[in-house]
């Protein structure tokens, strides 16, 4: 049985080196430029939408009190802002394959 591996950004820059002919430190480029603009879009409440890929985008998490089963303790938790992707039809059905 093989254990799920996960790509690393480190990674994900290699490939698309490799997969567009680009140097690494253009991959690189193009990895963070596109990693940022998700992040600039999502600070403003707005969301990205990739066709087939998915959607990026921001959810308001309600303030709630938890207890840590460790110790027992009540924490607080915030109400605060949350990314939250939903995959697109054509991201599912490659994963289901």
């Amino acid at each position: 049985m093989l254990l799920p591996v996960n790509m690393t950004k480190r990674e994900l820059v290699d490939a698309v080196s490799r997969k567009a002919h680009l140097t690494k430190k253009a991959a690189n480029e193009s990895v963070e430029v596109f990693l940022s603009e998700i992040g600039r879009i999502l600070s403003k409440g707005e969301k990205v939408v990739l066709s087939g890929f998915g959607t990026f985008r921001v959810i308001s998490m309600k303030g709630k009190t938890v207890k840590i089963p460790k110790t027992e303790k009540l924490v607080t938790i915030k109400a605060h802002r949350a990314p939250k992707f939903t995959p697109g039809k054509t991201l599912k059905k490659q994963v289901q394959r």
